[in-house]
């Protein structure tokens, strides 16, 4: 494996406040490394670290193998889209393209030749010469990976890039980025909030808490496998449920189904089953939402959700109400055992 950047015993504090806490961080050359958690977990300052625009409070960074600590940002030959992609909107798109390699006074023939190629390879070539405000915000974006991707970065940084974008341009715009990256086999760390996008987008996505690294690893391995109930959680596994002999157990709502009888063969051989009283559902459409109360081993009660294709057996509750007894059941299989 190759690194393209590594942190070593970063931190990163302001005032009192600890942002980053003794980060070891490794991140492999020719791969899309996704920094996920919520806000105020530590991403985007490791971000800025990274890009030279903090400086840590003890620890190294090393780009390329070589230390970059205290570099300058102008220094350290990275390409970066910001959130709002910070486009100079007197220039044409050509010329916003060209404005890293002018500043590297590359030569003009091949500074015409790269700004194409990098115009190419995101679908834009044939607006050279529009302006920003004639763009698209998905365009706009577009332009901005182009400026980064023309000066030929060791490291393409991405903060929240599509934050800006609406919901089909995002689903739209993940896979363009990934086919860049997959293309270009450019080095990329991309900043996100969003467990859709890191899952889909990801060679390895990093879960983050309180400036410390929660779980690393490629996203079939981190997805099926949570190290404890905040990664769970953030990934979106909402049934949480102590059982006296395995400890603390989670399962996802599509995972867990809901059953009129507890005598049906497939509740009979499921791996947990618990009675249950519906507390709501909600149609969805495609499926249906339903919300369930339990009582956990200390007789404390618990809602447990089941999401329920309607395909299978969600047709079997479209009439039934709150309050109505029934039994959520899962296998053993799609049950995650969680640290305690």
């Amino acid at each position: 494996m190759t690194i393209a950047a590594e942190f070593i015993g970063v931190s990163q504090s302001f005032g009192d406040f600890l942002a980053v806490d003794n980060l070891d961080l490794k991140i492999e050359e020719g791969k899309l490394t996704t920094l996920l958690g919520p806000s105020g977990c530590g991403k985007t300052t490791t971000l800025r670290m990274l890009a030279g625009y903090g400086t840590p409070t003890k620890g190294r960074i090393t780009i390329g193998g070589k230390d970059a600590t205290r570099l300058p940002p102008e220094k350290r030959n990275l390409g970066m889209v910001f959130q709002s992609y910070a486009l100079f909107p007197h220039m044409t798109v050509a010329e916003n393209v060209a404005y890293g390699l002018k500043i590297r006074k590359v030569s003009e023939p091949e500074r015409s030749r790269r700004v194409m190629e990098s115009l190419d390879l995101v679908g834009l070539a044939h607006l050279a010469k529009r302006r920003p405000k004639a763009l698209s915000g998905g365009q706009q974006q577009r332009v901005a990976l182009a400026r980064a991707i023309a000066i030929r970065p060791a490291l393409l940084l991405l903060d929240e890039p599509l934050s800006n974008l609406d919901a089909r341009l995002r689903v739209q715009m993940r896979s363009e980025i990934r086919r860049i990256q997959a293309e270009t086999s450019l080095s990329v760390v991309l900043v996100t909030h969003d467990q859709d996008e890191a899952l889909e987008m990801s060679d390895t996505m990093v879960l983050m808490r309180e400036g410390t690294i929660m779980q690393q690893g490629a996203p079939e391995q981190v997805f099926p496998a949570p190290a404890n109930r905040f990664v769970a959680e953030f990934l979106g596994y909402e049934n949480f449920i102590d059982d006296p002999r395995r400890g603390l157990l989670t399962v996802r709502p599509e995972h867990l189904r809901v059953a009129a009888s507890e005598t049906e063969p497939a509740v009979a051989s499921a791996g947990l089953r618990l009675p249950a009283t519906i507390t709501s559902s909600a149609y969805r459409g495609v499926d249906l939402v339903i919300t369930t109360a339990v009582l956990n081993a200390a007789g404390e009660e618990i809602p447990l959700v089941s999401t329920v294709r309607r395909d299978s057996l969600a047709a079997d509750f479209m009439g039934h109400n709150r309050g109505d007894k029934v039994t959520v059941y899962t296998r053993d299989v799609d049950l995650v055992a969680l640290p305690g």
